[in-house]
Parts: C-alpha cells; sequence; structure tokens
C-alpha cells in the first residue's frame, strides 16, 4: 500500500496538536511563526488523512489514528459511471467473422452481446481465437455459439466505486467487466449494458491522480 509521506512542518502540527488539543488553526500558526494560509494545505492533508479531526469554532484534534492510504481513500470515492466507457455490442445472430471486424474497429478486448438490447452474452479475444482455430467458417458461425452466457458473466453497477470494479477484474481473471442497469419490463428484469469498465480505464484514472 502507498502511504503519504509526511512532512517535517506537518509532523510538528501533529505533535502541536497532540499536546495543546483542541488548538485552532491560528495557535498552531502562531507557534510555528506562519500565517493561517499558508497552514491550509498541510492541515487539509492531516484532517483528509484521518490523523486530525477539525471541530468547527472548536479546534483541531488528535485521533491517535495511524494515516490512511489517501489514494484508497480517494479512488474508493469515484464511481465506475465516472470513468465507464461506450459499450462495443453487437447481436447474437452476427457472425464470428464480423463480430472480430468490429472488436479490432473499436480498439477493445471485449465485445457484448444483446438480443432485444439486453445483454446475453460476452465475446472476448480468447473466444475469437478457439472458434478460429476450430476450423469452422467464422462467416457462417453466429457470435451467439462462442459467447460465454448469462448469468456466468461478472457484472458491475454504475454507482459501485472503482475499487469494487479493479477488484473484480483481478479476481475473476477478465479484461473488462460490463456495467449493467436493470429494469423491470413487464414484469421481468431486463438487465441492459450501458457501459464498460476495462483495465485500461482504471490505468488511465491511476496515472491522472498521480499526476495530481
Amino acid at each position: 500500500m502507498i502511504y503519504i509521506e509526511f512532512t517535517e512542518r506537518q509532523k510538528k502540527i501533529i505533535e502541536i496538536v497532540k499536546q495543546n488539543q483542541p488548538i485552532t488553526g491560528q495557535e498552531i500558526g502562531n507557534l510555528l511563526n506562519v500565517t493561517r494560509a499558508t497552514l491550509r494545505p498541510d492541515l487539509a492533508i492531516l484532517t483528509m488523512s484521518s490523523v486530525l479531526d477539525a471541530r468547527p469554532k472548536v479546534g483541531y484534534f488528535y485521533t491517535g489514528k495511524p494515516h490512511v492510504n489517501l489514494l484508497e481513500k480517494q479512488v474508493g470515492s469515484i464511481k465506475v459511471e465516472d470513468i465507464m466507457s461506450l459499450p462495443v455490442v453487437v447481436t447474437e445472430n452476427v457472425s464470428v467473422y464480423d463480430a472480430i471486424v468490429t472488436m479490432f474497429l473499436e480498439d477493445t478486448g471485449t465485445v457484448y452481446v444483446v438480443s432485444n438490447s439486453a445483454l446475453v452474452g460476452v465475446v472476448s479475444r480468447k473466444d475469437f481465437l478457439k472458434s478460429t482455430m476450430g476450423g469452422g467458417d467464422i462467416n457462417k458461425i453466429p457470435v451467439g455459439m462462442i459467447m460465454s452466457r448469462m448469468p456466468n458473466i461478472i457484472t458491475v453497477l454504475p454507482e459501485e466505486s472503482i475499487l469494487a470494479a479493479a477488484n473484480k477484474i483481478v479476481e475473476h481473471e477478465v479484461d473488462s467487466l460490463p456495467v449493467i442497469e436493470k429494469k423491470m419490463v413487464e414484469g421481468k428484469e431486463k438487465i441492459e449494458v450501458i457501459g464498460r469498465i476495462s483495465k485500461s480505464n482504471i490505468t488511465k484514472l491511476f496515472v491522472e491522480i498521480c499526476k495530481d
């Protein structure tokens, strides 16, 4: 796990709060001979990491907790719907050849299969490779014959956290997850695919967070 490394001033602030709690930001500034504005970023980091607790009109307290992983905290607050991509879909009667062409044109590793706009299956590069090695005519074989079918598909909801989605990808060793939305149609549950979350989405997110 990646933990933030506190600066010398932040370590001094922690010691001051330990010895003088509750203490205001202005009082901390006076003891360090710096302005309240100068301390603002330090105090924000220390409260975000749960080392300090801030109470309005009272001051800062030392929580006694070890500082938390800020990266984990930030990622845990981001939802799947915030970074998901558009899904690449085909119908189950499309030929394997046409599905392969779609996969390459869309530059994706997974194609989702739908029937009447409902998610019914998933096809990956590995599935396509197996079908071509089988010796059949991929222009005539429908993609529905080689896909993994519901309910044996790992899915994720748009409101789930990115951390939860990443755990599913790692646990089930897949390249991406379909983001689904459940609807009731004529008394039956219908699962629609509204997006996809992939290893690439998550990698780009981590790069952006680290840049920030």
